[in-house]
């Protein structure tokens, strides 16, 4: 029997995900697939900007957007009319990156692969996992069985099921999954398309529902998805032709669009399911093992990438001896409203795309294509209407890892919410705040005059595991000025204030006085040393 510390079951870019976290933190991990390679093909297609911003810990954000598309826009077609909608500038002064990044699923999960070999972390494909027990003492014992019908026995502190809609790891562990089937059947396509413009998305609105194109770049030109009409009911393991989806492009599109040359074609059905539970002692889900729901929004990837964030180092916390077990509670109790959140927002979203009601069809293809262009016309529109879907507003503010010091400020970010990025000053080479804590693990900031935090009072925190950081000096200084700007979200105000934020990059305490007493007793519960 061989251990490790954690098992991960399934290299998706959930999988991934949670490797790189774990590795990042010196935990010893092993990642498994069934699958003996990686997929070519991708349904997501799109990576949001909470995403690049989580992920940039691990160093591979700047490697995805330079292999994505940062500068989309979708075109609108109906009734014979065209209409752009920019899904890049979109007025999110408090983001590095304020758009939507067009990437193939294939192209993030060989980015992330990469970035594990260079970790020493492989990705053992050709493994399924077959079998788990409790083990003796705690944690569990997994039964893994290779391509050559060896089996292997792995005493694992914790697995985690990043395994799928399919999850064996859920099944195994006795979770249900509870939701149900769309009735309606949609064709998926990575092929050629002449007749479109190669430097957009489009959106073809029609009476019987949606036409979708996306700029894919490999393994093809576009990606196609397109509703059946209601009345053909074909089954989703039905074989797929050429000319049988041409015919669906025709019926849907205002234009002449050639298809050729198709890469991969495929008739799918949409579910929308939710696990009961995140955890059952020692095995975790996370990803589309614990919620799956239609692609509207581009949500799926990335809420699995984040629920392999959110828990990466709470696991590695815990393996280090210096958390209870409230911490590892706390990932359901933060992630599960989430997505349930995203199954409500993609379900309504999906409702309007796909519905025959005549009022829902007459707003569909009448009156969004020429209301919504013009209420996105500003920046401020577009930020607002944007941010829900780029995952910028998810917080924690009910978790029990949130909470509110003596004389917080008033304004600003709560404990439990995202830390908003903004300009710095030149502080330990960062220029922005989220650069200053890209670094893993819990960083503090320290905010206030320049003699607020004198090192008498600081050197009291030097036996927690902390990368603390002074956003102090004289309050009309050049240094706070810049300070002041990348904290005018928080409420800093030129009084002495602190920060401690996660490793997810949320707020897990804040106050607006000098005295420690609330922050050490705060990290003698959720930090350690």
């Amino acid at each position: 029997m061989t251990e490790v510390d954690v098992l991960v079951v399934g290299a998706g870019p959930t999988g991934l995900a949670l490797a790189g976290q774990l590795s990042a933190f010196g935990t010893q991990v092993r990642l498994i697939d069934r699958a003996r390679d990686r997929a070519h093909e991708s349904r997501a297609l799109a990576v949001q900007p909470r995403t690049l911003e989580v992920l940039r810990s691990l160093g591979v954000t700047d490697e995805l957007v330079a292999a994505g598309n940062p500068a989309v826009r979708v075109c609108l077609h109906a009734q014979g009319r065209q209409r752009s909608v920019p899904l890049f500038d979109l007025g999110l002064a408090d983001t590095a990156y304020p758009y939507l990044l067009l990437l193939s699923q294939a192209e993030t999960e060989r980015v992330l692969g990469e970035h594990l070999a260079v970790a020493g972390v492989d990705v053992e494909r050709g493994v399924e996992l077959v079998g788990l027990e409790d083990r003796a003492g705690g944690g569990t014992v997994a039964i893994l069985r290779h391509t050559d019908g060896r089996q292997e026995l792995v005493a694992a502190r914790f697995v985690v099921g990043c395994d799928g809609a399919h999850s064996t790891v859920r099944h195994l562990a006795g979770i249900g999954f509870e939701g149900g089937t769309y009735p309606q059947t949609f064709v998926l396509a990575d092929l050629e398309a002449d007749g479109i413009d190669g430097a957009a998305a489009h959106v073809f609105l029609a009476e019987q529902g949606m036409l979708l194109f996306f700029p894919l770049g490999r393994p093809a030109s576009w990606r196609m998805i397109v509703m059946r009409p209601p009345t053909d009911h074909t089954p989703p393991d039905a074989p797929l032709t050429l000319d049988e989806v041409q015919t669906l492009a025709d019926t849907y599109a205002d234009r002449a669009i050639h298809l050729r040359d198709p890469v991969w074609m495929t008739n799918f059905r949409l579910h929308h399911r939710a696990a009961t539970r995140y955890r059952a002692g020692p095995v975790f889900l996370a990803g589309d093992a614990a919620h799956i729901h239609s692609p509207a929004g581009a949500q799926g990837m990335n809420t699995g990438i984040q629920d392999a964030v959110n828990l990466g180092w709470k696991l590695a916390q815990a393996l280090r001896g210096n958390a209870g077990p409230a911490l590892l509670d706390s990932y359901e109790a933060e992630r599960a409203p989430v997505g349930r959140m995203v199954l409500r927002f993609t379900d309504r979203a999906f409702a309007v795309a796909t519905s025959t009601n005549p009022v829902v069809r007459f707003a569909r293809t009448r009156i969004a294509p020429a209301l919504v262009p013009v209420v996105l016309a500003s920046k401020l529109a577009r930020a607002t209407a944007f941010r829900t879907v780029a995952e910028l507003n998810i917080g924690y503010r009910h978790s029990p890892l949130s909470e509110q010091g003596a004389g917080a400020p008033r304004r600003g970010p709560r404990a439990g919410d995202r830390l908003p990025d903004a300009p710095l000053p030149s502080s330990d080479g960062a220029s922005t705040l989220h650069q200053l804590i890209a670094r893993p693990g819990w960083h503090l900031l320290l905010c206030g005059p320049a003699d607020a935090w004198p090192a008498t009072v600081t050197a009291r925190l030097d036996r927690y595991r902390l990368t603390v950081h002074r956003l102090t000096g004289p309050v009309r200084s050049a240094g706070w000025a810049g300070a002041g700007l990348a904290l005018r979200r928080p409420g800093v105000r030129g009084v002495a204030s602190l920060y401690l934020v996660r490793p997810d990059g949320h707020v897990g305490y804040r106050s607006g006085d000098s005295d420690l007493t609330g922050l050490r007793a705060y990290l003698d519960r959720w930090v350690g040393e």
